[in-house]
Parts: C-alpha cells; sequence; structure tokens
C-alpha cells in the first residue's frame, strides 16, 4: 500500500487547493423586463428566453 514519507506542509497544501474556491452566480439583465436572469436560462419574471414568450406571462 502506498504512503507517504514526509506530511505535505501546509503550504503544498494550499497550493493544491487554491483552484476549489467558490465562484459567484452570474447574473445579467432580462433584455424584456429588466429583472436578473441566469445567462441561458429562462426569465422567472417574465417567461422569456432568446427574445421570445417561452410561457405565457399569466403562468409565469
Amino acid at each position: 500500500m502506498a504512503v507517504p514519507k514526509r506530511k505535505t506542509s501546509p503550504s503544498k497544501r494550499n497550493m493544491r487547493r487554491s483552484h476549489h474556491a467558490l465562484v459567484p452566480a452570474a447574473f445579467q439583465e432580462c433584455p424584456n423586463c429588466g429583472e436578473l436572469k441566469q445567462p441561458h436560462h429562462l426569465c422567472n419574471a417574465c417567461g422569456h428566453y432568446n427574445g421570445r414568450e417561452v410561457i405565457a406571462e399569466n403562468q409565469a
């Protein structure tokens, strides 16, 4: 069984974890209603996606 010969130093451990940081969620303004929405997602407020109404306004 493979076993480390030396304890991993805090510096080496933290360098390995440098890519583990959380990134904030991206938001952009809906061109139809102006509400914030995630890119490439349907707008929850007005039901529009890619310039057309996908869900009727009264259902959204």
